[in-house]
């Protein structure tokens, strides 16, 4: 794997956490860019997992018990230790009066509990639907991506998607809007199966689908102009049809914008996505979402000690919630996930007795799945 894409992507991350934060601090009403951000975090890991997935059972020694274990493992090693630690604290502080639904959040049923309530309570949990998501994504991905037959993964990918579109198309046939129709997984597995399908598409070519090529410009406006009215009050169908666009006009638009930047973009965009402070957060990005309300609901209690109001959304509160956010996730990942993320050479996707690749398997082209890049794509 090249290091410009791992680098690019880090980028990537950087952008989707900005989105996340400044929705959270500054805007008023700026729910939807929070959101598409998660979406782009969406496509940024389904890509990655299924490229490396991919990756592995690519491999002369590819076993799929192996493999599946290995990943489990790992993911368990990225995620769990940051994420438990984040709910020990709420519960140990009952943080805004969280401590009632944390064995909903701590079996990543999060987006069940604030789909079937209907409401954010507790707000300071709210974040953790998107990573709930994630993992009841993760648990059912590599099954297919590992044993599923090569041929039918782009397939199977194409199906999950149009099978997400149909649960949004369906939705106003239900009546009056409400969280449920965010939160359950089918709305999300498209930006996810998006991100797989470019994985396992881009394993047999570069070159993009003329349909992509054609359409990419005329989507991102489109995109745009929903975007922009999904704030402003409308009539109940135009709210439907531009609830939907706003979901799914993205997608192709952030598709092939993470796609060039698995292959490196070039120009003054790759050179912004490649500067070290950028990458840095990107490569922070997880801590950074995981903490963020944290500090958000600490800076608000300590507003006598702080000479900006932090109280109301503004870019004050952007400016000390932002820094105060990555001074705790560049702590934790420094001292905490960085040394748990070094295991993860013990658990390689691919078992062998030297625990490298075979020859054979090196010279067709296949990446080392023990490098330092291929584990921090992780």
């Amino acid at each position: 794997m090249s290091n410009t894409r791992d680098r690019q992507l880090d980028g990537l991350r950087t952008l989707a956490v900005t989105m996340v934060l400044y929705a959270h601090f500054v805007a008023a009403d700026g729910n939807f860019w929070g959101h598409l951000g998660v979406r782009l975090f969406f496509v940024i890991s389904g890509f990655l997992i299924t490229r490396l997935l991919l990756d592995a059972r690519s491999a002369i020694q590819y076993e799929p018990a192996t493999a599946l274990k290995s990943f489990y493992i790992r993911r368990a090693l990225r995620i769990f230790p940051p994420y438990f630690a984040m709910l020990g604290f709420v519960w140990f502080v009952n943080l805004e009066g969280a401590r009632g639904s944390l064995k909903w959040h701590a079996l990543y049923l999060s987006n069940y509990w604030y789909a079937i309530r209907d409401q954010w309570t507790p707000w300071i949990l709210c974040h953790t639907w998107s990573l709930s998501i994630e993992e009841q994504f993760y648990i059912v991905w590599p099954l297919v991506m590992l044993l599923a037959p090569r041929q039918m993964i782009e397939r199977i990918c194409v199906a999950v998607i149009a099978c997400s579109i149909a649960y949004r198309l369906c939705w106003p046939l239900t009546g009056t809007p409400s969280l449920m129709r965010d939160l359950l997984p089918s709305a999300s597995m498209d930006a996810l199966a998006a991100g797989a399908l470019l994985a396992a598409y881009r394993g047999r070519t570069d070159a993009w689908p003329q349909w992509m090529r054609l359409s990419w410009m005329p989507l991102t406006a489109a995109a745009v102009i929903a975007l922009w009215l999904r704030s402003e009050p409308t009539t109940p169908l135009l709210d439907w049809t531009v609830w939907i666009g706003s979901e799914v006009f993205p997608l192709v638009p952030l598709v092939m914008l993470v796609g060039c930047c698995s292959s490196g973009l070039g120009g003054p965009i790759g050179r912004l996505l490649e500067l070290p402070p950028i990458m840095t957060i990107g490569r922070i990005s997880y801590g950074i979402y995981l903490f963020h309300p944290i500090v958000l609901s600490l800076i608000v209690k300590a507003q006598p000690w702080i000479p900006m109001n932090v109280s109301e959304q503004s870019p004050a509160r952007f400016v000390i919630g932002s820094a105060a956010t990555l001074i705790l996730a560049s702590v934790s990942w420094v001292f905490f996930e960085k040394p748990l993320n070094s295991l993860k050479r013990y658990f390689p996707y691919v078992a062998s007795k030297d625990h490298a690749l075979a020859p054979s398997s090196a010279a067709a082209g296949s990446p080392d799945l023990r490098s330092p890049i291929s584990m921090r794509a992780e």
